[in-house]
């Protein structure tokens, strides 16, 4: 016999496992509570749509990031709810909050001290005495970038938006992302063109993996690789070749995160995203490309999160409940049945048995109400056990045989048990149906618990019953 425990299984072997394994819920595993909202702001499309397109593209992100039953369910207002049990809090946010709009856009580099002289003579010359430095002034050098000290990045931002007026509307400034450089933090700072050249709606597959490039500044980081659809394959051989000597930048979110110059036309449809990306990070990212951009923005407007500690407390009152109310029971039905009691106790395990394993077969949830759901199973086997018991010994009372009152018994017993337990699984199917969240885990474990109760109280326990009276021929039954 082999012993399998975590040290001698490969993580394909605990993988498989896992998923066979009985699933918990998010109150006892612990993990995130999400009411997310569409921001309709300046927005066109109805909310309705909105809502539909962002819960298809929440749910792809959610199904590519890989989390065990997850759920995802529309609400009224333009809401979304979001379960997501065994996840860290940071990370899941922002795998679903981020819009991931992805755009390709050439750089103006041959405009841009055409541009930052206007900009300079702009507030020498205008009414802008907020300014005593010209624009110019803070900018630094990064590698052979222009950027900024992030601490000058509101003075900047506000410089450019009172510039407005004298920016050519066909170009922009965007920044890069934040980055160590000589002992500072800086953002590098982009002119580029307005119009997209391409965006992320034209990608068919993103994956991640390690930078294998020449540039030192990216080493034992991570990149994403994308991969075109055929007619924009196409479109970026051309814009490549086209555009040979230039560098095309690549904008997520409006933030710069690589502007790459262009060797050569590039047939082949295919582009890569560099930065300092942890391989969380750019794995987060491939997934979010490839599910796509949200149609708008999202909020969160409720938020729970379920620590594992809680979780772990959770099991251990709920497991402790349900032992505590089994050994009563067993206790009981031994003392006061006799040995037919301690049938009523192997069917009792039987229910159990067959409850844990259904749950496990259909991969259902056990959550905290549906642990109480079990509970409730215990009391509902125990009281079809006490209906035919009470049957049998009114049978033997009126003077029948051993075999004829047990046959009697269970025969009489049946109707009142059948009607008693399929109304409450009609009960616990539609709270199932209708419910949502705990009300579906306490249906859940109730209904599979009544429904194993059926068989196991029923048919198990008389041929128990049946196989030690015609074994042993027992004439006289203690009940």
């Amino acid at each position: 016999m082999k012993l399998y425990t975590q040290e001698n299984l490969s993580k394909e072997e605990l993988l498989t496992l896992s998923k066979k394994a009985i699933h918990l819920g998010l109150d006892l595993k612990g993990g995130m509570h999400l009411v997310l909202e569409v921001d309709t702001t300046d927005v066109k499309e109805s909310p309705q749509d909105l809502q539909e397109r962002a819960f298809e593209i929440i749910k792809n992100r959610i199904d590519e990031f890989g989390v065990y039953e997850p759920t995802v369910e529309k609400q009224s207002g333009e809401r979304i709810l979001v379960q997501l049990p065994g996840v860290d809090r940071d990370r899941a946010i922002n795998l679903i909050e981020k819009v991931a709009h992805l755009e390709f856009k050439l750089v103006a580099d041959e405009r841009v001290e055409d541009v930052l002289k206007k900009i300079d003579r702009y507030f020498s010359d205008g009414d802008t005495f907020a300014f005593e430095e010209p624009f110019s002034s803070y900018l630094i050098g990064v590698e052979h970038d222009m950027g900024i000290d992030v601490r000058d990045e509101d003075s900047v931002v506000a410089m450019i938006e009172q510039a407005q007026d004298i920016i050519p509307p066909d170009i922009e400034f965007l920044f890069g992302p934040r980055e160590p450089y000589e002992g500072r933090e800086v953002k590098r700072l982009y002119l580029l063109r307005e119009e997209a050249e391409l965006t992320g709606e034209t990608i068919r597959d993103a994956r991640h993996q390690p930078y294998q490039g020449q540039n030192l500044q990216y080493a034992g980081s991570w990149m994403i690789e994308l991969e075109f659809k055929r007619e924009a394959a196409r479109k970026f051989a051309s814009i490549t070749g086209r555009n040979i000597g230039k560098r095309l930048a690549i904008v997520l979110d409006n933030i710069v995160q690589s502007a790459p110059s262009i060797i050569e036309r590039i047939p082949q449809g295919k582009a890569s995203i560099t930065g300092k990306f942890k391989a969380e990070e750019a794995r987060d990212l491939a997934i979010v490309l490839r599910a796509g951009a949200l149609p708008a923005p999202l909020k969160i407007v409720e938020e729970r999160t379920v620590g594992p500690s809680l979780g772990r407390d959770s099991i251990q009152s709920g497991v402790r409940a349900v032992l505590i109310a089994g050994a009563v029971v067993i206790v009981f039905m031994l003392i006061y049945y006799s040995l037919s009691g301690f049938v009523a106790d192997i069917a009792l395990f039987l229910n159990l048995f067959f409850l844990l394993a259904i749950l496990s077969s259909f991969r259902g949830s056990l959550t905290m109400p549906g642990i109480a759901g079990i509970a409730l199973t215990i009391g509902m086997a125990v009281d079809a056990n006490v209906l035919i018991f009470e049957r049998i010994r009114e049978e033997l009372k009126i003077g029948k045989t051993t075999r004829t009152a047990i046959d009697q018994g269970f025969a009489r017993a049946w109707i009142t048990i059948f009607d008693s337990n399929i109304t409450t699984i009609i009960i616990g199917v539609i709270l199932f149906l209708f419910g949502s969240g705990p009300i579906k885990g306490f249906a859940l474990t109730l209904t599979i618990g009544l429904i194993a109760n059926l068989f196991s109280a029923v048919f198990v326990g008389k041929v128990i019953f049946n196989y030690f009276t015609y074994k042993f021929d027992i004439r006289t039954l203690r009940i």
